[in-house]
Parts: structure tokens; C-alpha cells; sequence
């Protein structure tokens, strides 16, 4: 039977699996898009395959999603984390987006207060109030004025990392449900949600309708499909095995993986109030690690000794 310490380890392992395949993901999405092929529709159609696989794998997830109501919130938040998330860094600036995507910290606090009856400290008010100060730096408008979004990417990095820190948290309190029945719920509402806003808006023309299958996006949208699956259930495995806090420590590294990667391709420059902004939310972030430890070691604990199944 494994170690307390190495669960832990595994589950910050697939934290990290999933912030590189997330940091990175810009670059193939602006790929898809320079084809024809919207960011919500890729996004839908990378989940479809997902979701067809874990059908296959799994055929008693599907009764076993409709039986726990519950985790349709989580085939909520997850389909609108992806659709916010791959429609920002397709259309925005990588850094920006990215950066305020990881306000999530704020909205994980305030819902694993809300659902999760977590403290609120004098501490958690201090990283509440950095996370909060980066943000307004990311966002000043050289000209002055209000430190608000200023470009609807900026609006999506937001909503993005609202409901993810919605996703995280209700993985965590819907931990003892089925783990078939949660990574179906992640996948499917990629397929409903973004699916779903991406028929409206071609409706209304605001977006190009999917075009026809073409060998130079559809290879692209198996192996995104395929790198996402294994990301998700990475993210999935970790944040029922971490506490809130921590899992959103871990997941800041996706800032390093996004950024980085940016820089060096030569689409985006790093900018002095980007850099600082974010090291505030970061320095926020990184503060969750300090009371989280010993939670972690305690729910690493009680995961070996509950003996719960993980999928797959």
C-alpha cells in the first residue's frame, strides 16, 4: 500500500501534468483557429472524443452520472473553465488571460467557505488582498482610468478561473461519489457547454460555423483530445486528494508553463506591470501552501486508509 507522502506526491504529479498541458494549449488552439476552426468548436470537438473514450472505457458512468445530480455543477464548471479558458488565450493576450484566469485562488477561498465550511483567517484575508492588488496592477490602463478588463479575453481569463475554482472545489466535496461518473461529467460539459455557445453564437454569426473535416485540424483535435483526457483525470486524481488551498498552489506553475512558452516562441514580451502583478498573485497563492501542509498530509492519510477507487 503506498505511502501518505506518496500520494501526495502523485497527486501534485498529475496537478502539474494538467498546468503544463493547459499552459501550453494556446499555441494549438491559435493553430486550429488560423484554420478556420473557433476555439469552441475544438473545444467541443477535442472533449467529444474525450467523452466517447470514457463511454467505451467506462459504459456504467453514464447511469452513474445520472444517478448523483450533483456532479451535472460539475459538468458545468468544467465545460465553462474550458470554453473561457481556450477561447481567452486564443483570442487575448497569453499572459494577461492566464495571469487572471489565477485569481482563482479569491473564488476557491470564498467557495470552500460557502461548500466546504473552510476557515476564514486573518491570513486568508492577506492573500484575498494581494491576489486582489496583483490584479489591479495586470489591469491599470496605461492612460489611467479604472483597473478593469479592458478586452473581452481579459473577461474570459476571469470567468475561466471562477469556474474552475467552482470545478476544483466541488471535486473535492463530491470526492466519495463514483470516479467514472466525475470524469465524465468533466468531459461531457466541455461538449455541452462549449458546443452549446459556440451553436448560439454561429447563430447570430458571431462565430464561423465548424468547418468540414480536414486532415490538418482533425489529427490536431485527437491528440489535443488525447493530451486533455490525461490532463483532466491528472487534475481530477489531485484536487480530491489535496485540499483547495494547495491544489491551487500547484496549479500555478501553468503561469510559468503559458508565460514561458509565449516569450520564447516570440509571440508576447513580458511587460514590468505584467511581471509585477503577477508575482502578487503568485506571493497570494503561494502563501495557501503554508496552513495547507498539514491538511494534506492529514487528507493523504485518510485517502490510503478510506481505500477509495480512482478512475481509471
Amino acid at each position: 500500500m503506498p505511502t501518505s507522502s506518496a500520494i501526495t506526491l502523485a497527486a501534485i504529479g498529475g496537478l502539474m501534468l494538467n498546468a503544463f498541458v493547459w499552459g501550453v494549449s494556446w499555441w494549438p488552439f491559435r493553430h486550429f483557429n488560423g484554420l478556420g476552426l473557433n476555439p469552441l468548436w475544438a473545444t467541443a470537438a477535442m472533449y467529444a472524443v474525450s467523452t466517447l473514450i470514457i463511454v467505451a472505457a467506462r459504459p456504467s458512468a453514464v447511469r452513474a452520472l445520472w444517478r448523483h445530480p450533483p456532479l451535472w455543477g460539475i459538468l458545468i464548471a468544467s465545460g465553462a473553465t474550458n470554453a473561457a479558458f481556450n477561447w481567452g488565450v486564443t483570442e487575448g493576450d497569453v499572459v494577461r488571460v492566464v495571469l487572471l484566469f489565477y485569481l482563482m485562488p479569491v473564488w476557491a477561498t470564498l467557495l470552500a467557505r460557502w461548500l466546504l465550511n473552510e476557515k476564514l483567517t486573518r491570513l486568508v484575508g492577506l492573500r484575498l488582498t494581494l491576489a486582489l492588488a496583483g490584479a489591479m496592477v495586470v489591469l491599470w490602463p496605461q492612460g489611467g482610468g479604472l483597473p478593469l478588463p479592458q478586452h473581452p479575453a481579459d473577461w474570459l481569463g476571469v470567468i475561466g478561473g471562477m469556474f474552475f475554482a467552482l470545478n476544483n472545489v466541488l471535486l473535492r466535496k463530491y470526492a466519495h461519489t463514483p470516479p467514472e461518473a466525475r470524469g465524465l461529467a468533466m468531459f461531457a460539459g466541455g461538449v455541452i457547454v462549449a458546443g452549446g455557445v459556440a451553436a448560439l453564437l454561429t447563430a447570430s454569426g458571431a462565430v464561423a460555423p465548424m468547418p468540414a473535416p480536414a486532415p490538418g485540424w482533425l489529427m490536431g483535435v485527437v491528440l489535443m483530445a488525447l493530451a486533455f483526457l490525461a490532463a483532466n483525470l491528472g487534475l481530477q486524481y489531485g484536487a480530491e486528494r489535496l485540499p483547495s488551498t494547495l491544489t491551487a498552489v500547484v496549479m500555478t506553475v501553468e503561469i510559468v508553463f503559458a508565460s514561458g512558452s509565449a516569450v520564447l516562441l516570440g509571440v508576447e514580451r513580458l511587460s514590468a506591470q505584467a511581471l509585477w502583478g503577477g508575482c502578487l498573485i503568485l506571493l497570494a497563492i503561494l502563501l495557501a501552501a503554508w496552513p495547507a501542509r498539514k491538511q494534506a498530509e492529514a487528507d493523504a492519510v485518510l485517502e490510503v486508509s478510506g481505500g477509495s477507487r480512482r478512475w481509471p
